[in-house]
């Protein structure tokens, strides 16, 4: 059934102190600002003009900051490396009031970052002029993977939601998801945001790849025929899950389910500010309103809504439970026009 407005606000409520276990790829977010000076005599570039330094929390460290932010309580497994950016990152989670008992520092590799230099008038918006990233994929050890097991085990019984979010740098990988069930309540559920190997995880309860991941599983446009409704219904099927979001940029989300489809329109502009982390919010609010006991297609809207909002700020943002509350009572759009049927 097509949840009401009131529903709605009633689970965003309930949102606050819900544990979300989360196994991740931490990664550091770092952006350096700059005021356009002039154009180099030495070559055809912008000189820029320092204006500061900013990192934030990026990647599935993202995602338990967002479900953190809604008020829930992210319990997140993973690793970072043995360097300042992965002391930072520690620091950072603490700050947040965020578990930091279940990350594993990693000897001799480096903190995944991500640099983007924007550049922008003090007065306007800045913009992203190019990103550079300082990464190693690298499989975790037999006994980095032994360490992770006993991270998780730690948080044995304290959720009934996880949270896989899969950057490609270790620590999530498919010889978890086992362990990642047991550290589970009973009849728990098992949410996947897989860069690049969404196929290896199966059996999960549902996945929430963007557009293009899901083509890239699917081997076509999910518009070519027989069309997007058939495709995203046969990856679930592929996925043996319960349930497939896909975010579809300005076009909204599409979830499949056993035997219905719903398309849900985009919350506010497609004129959107900044798509940092986008995803990494979708997939934190969405986990988190299931353990709110949102049904998925609930957990669909607030998600949905959750995403809207961020785009419209600038860098990898969070959001607030009141800012969610606000965009719910003023945006009637994603209920009045979505699109709901049987298959």
């Amino acid at each position: 059934m097509i949840p009401d407005r009131q529903r709605l606000l009633d689970l965003v409520d309930g949102l606050a102190g819900r544990p979300v276990l989360m196994l991740l790829d931490a990664v550091a977010d770092r952006f350096l600002h700059g005021v356009p000076k002039r154009i180099s005599r030495e070559a055809p570039v912008l000189i820029l003009r320092w204006a500061g330094e900013s990192v934030a929390l990026g990647g599935g460290a993202n995602a338990a900051a967002n479900v953190r932010a809604l008020g829930g309580e992210p319990l997140p497994v993973g690793c970072v490396g043995d360097d300042a950016t992965g002391e930072a990152l520690v620091r950072a989670f603490a700050e947040l009031g965020i578990a930091t008992d279940g990350l594993v520092v990693r000897s001799g590799w480096p903190t995944p970052t991500k640099t983007r230099i924007l550049a922008g008038f003090p007065s306007g918006i800045k913009q992203q002029v190019v990103r550079f990233d300082r990464e190693e994929m690298r499989a975790p050890t037999p006994a980095e993977s032994d360490e992770l097991r006993a991270r998780l085990a730690r948080f044995a019984g304290r959720a009934r939601v996880a949270v896989l979010s899969d950057y490609g740098y270790g620590a999530v990988v498919p010889e978890l998801l086992g362990p990642v069930r047991e550290a589970l309540a009973p009849g728990g559920e098992v949410l996947v945001d897989s860069r690049f190997r969404l196929g290896e995880f199966r059996g999960i309860a549902g996945a929430t790849p963007n557009e293009e991941e899901a083509e890239a599983l699917w081997g076509l446009p999910l518009d070519a025929p027989p069309g997007v409704d058939c495709a995203g219904d046969e990856l679930r099927r592929r996925l043996e899950a319960r349930f497939l979001l896909v975010t579809r940029g300005s076009r909204g989300m599409a979830l499949f389910d056993a035997d219905s489809v719903a398309h849900v329109p985009v919350h506010g502009s497609d004129q959107v500010a900044d798509v940092t982390g986008a995803g990494d919010t979708v997939i934190g609010a969405f986990g988190l309103a299931l353990a709110a006991g949102a049904t998925p297609l609930e957990a669909t809207l607030l998600a949905n809504f959750a995403g809207g909002i961020v785009v419209m700020k600038a860098g990898t943002a969070t959001l607030s439970a009141d800012e969610l509350r606000d965009a719910v009572r003023s945006d009637p759009a994603p209920l009045e026009r979505l699109e709901w049927a049987r298959f």
